[in-house]
C-alpha cells in the first residue's frame, strides 16, 4: 500500500516518492511552508517536521537550558557573588550617604529642644556626682548640716540681692524656674534659678506658655527648665 504524503495526503508512488522528516512527500509537494517555493534534499531545512526555505526559517526567540545539578550549582554560585559584591558595596558606602532635612521653624524648635534635653541631664550627672563627692561622712552630717547655713550666707556676694518673686494670680498654674535660660527668639522668656512663673499652659511635649512675675515678660519657656510649685 502506498503511503499518503506529508501535504496532500495523497497516495505517494515510488516514482514520485521523496521519505524526509519522517514523511513521504510528492516531489511538487515537497516545499517551503511559507512562500511555497520547491525543495530539495539539500535545500531544505526542517522545524517541527515541516520543510521550510532558508529565508522563512522559524527563529527561535530563546533557548531552554536543562536545569541539571551543574546549572544548578553555576546559579548559586552567581547569587552568592552577587550577594558578596553588594555588601562590598555597601560597607563601601556606609556613612556617605544623608538625606536632606528642610531647616523649618518646627524643626529648628525641635533641635533647640534637643540640645536643652541633654544640657538639663548634664546639669543633672554633675549635680549627682558633686553631691556624692562633697557628703560628709555620717558620724560628722549633724554638725556639717548645723554649719551649712552659715555658709550660704558667707558664701552671698555683698550687695547682690536677689528680686523678689511677685504672688501670681490665684487660680493659674505655678511653676518655679530650677535652671536658668536666655530667650533665643521674640516670643521666649528668659528664666533665672528660681523665678516665679504663673497662668502657664501647656503648649507640647517640650514648651509652655506663662509670665516670668519678676520681669513680668510673657512667652514660650522650655517645660523642662522648670518645676511645678
Amino acid at each position: 500500500m502506498n503511503p499518503p504524503c506529508g501535504r496532500c495526503n495523497k497516495p505517494v508512488y515510488p516514482t514520485e516518492k521523496i521519505n524526509c522528516l519522517d514523511k513521504y512527500w510528492h516531489k511538487g509537494c515537497f516545499s517551503c511552508e511559507v512562500c511555497k517555493m520547491a525543495l530539495s534534499m539539500t535545500t531544505y531545512k526542517g522545524f517541527e517536521k515541516k520543510p521550510y526555505c532558508s529565508m522563512h526559517y522559524p527563529k527561535t526567540s530563546f533557548t531552554i537550558v536543562t536545569d541539571t545539578p551543574e546549572n544548578l550549582r553555576l546559579k548559586q554560585q552567581s547569587m552568592l557573588n552577587s550577594q558578596a559584591l553588594y555588601k562590598e558595596d555597601f560597607e563601601k558606602n556606609k556613612g556617605k550617604g544623608f538625606s536632606v532635612v528642610s531647616d523649618t521653624p518646627e524643626m529648628q524648635r525641635l533641635k533647640k529642644t534637643q540640645d536643652q534635653i541633654s544640657n538639663i541631664k548634664y546639669h543633672e550627672e554633675f549635680e549627682k556626682s558633686r553631691i556624692r563627692s562633697d557628703a560628709p561622712p555620717p558620724e560628722n552630717r549633724q554638725d556639717f548640716e548645723g554649719q551649712q547655713p552659715n555658709q550660704e550666707r558667707c558664701s552671698q556676694p555683698v550687695g547682690q540681692v536677689r528680686p523678689a518673686a511677685v504672688a501670681p494670680p490665684a487660680g493659674g498654674k505655678r511653676f518655679q524656674a530650677i535652671y536658668s535660660y536666655t530667650a533665643a527668639d521674640a516670643d521666649e522668656v528668659s528664666l533665672q534659678e528660681g523665678d516665679l512663673i504663673s497662668d502657664v499652659e501647656q503648649i507640647d511635649e517640650g514648651w509652655m506658655f506663662g509670665i516670668n512675675q519678676r520681669s513680668g515678660q510673657r512667652g514660650l519657656l522650655p517645660a523642662n527648665y522648670v518645676r511645678p510649685v
